[in-house]
């Protein structure tokens, strides 16, 4: 992980802090073409890991940690990324897998950003 990424990493988590009250505890960030890959772990606050132990629980979680996601960055769009990178947002694709507390998120920007920072 380069500077850039790093950074962009730590932009990831205060965010998600910001937004959704809890960030990840960690955040691995890969530029590959126009997307920011990020891999994140420790996302569930201790209310949610207690629900996840039922299976309508993890299903609600999963539901609230990828649509809703999706939709908090539409009502609040992440300028800070934008300006950190000099890109457009343009959308993201998420994913998290509830029993291990691992998810994916996957910003798109209007520019190749590994040919912008990973040279």
């Amino acid at each position: 992980m380069n500077r850039m990424e790093a950074e962009f990493s730590n932009l990831v988590k205060a965010y998600r802090k910001k937004h959704m009250g809890k960030g990840p505890e960690r955040v691995m960030t890969t530029f590959c073409k126009c997307w920011g890959i990020c891999e994140m772990a420790g996302n569930l606050s201790p209310v949610e890991k207690f629900i996840a132990k039922t299976g309508d629980g993890r299903q609600m979680l999963r539901t609230a940690r990828t649509e809703m996601v999706k939709e908090i960055y539409k009502e609040h769009p992440p300028v800070e990324m934008e300006e950190l990178l000099g890109a457009k947002f343009v959308k993201l694709f998420v994913d998290i897998d509830i029993e291990l507390d691992e998810g994916m998120s996957v910003f798109v920007f209007d520019q190749d950003l590994e040919k912008k920072f990973c040279k």
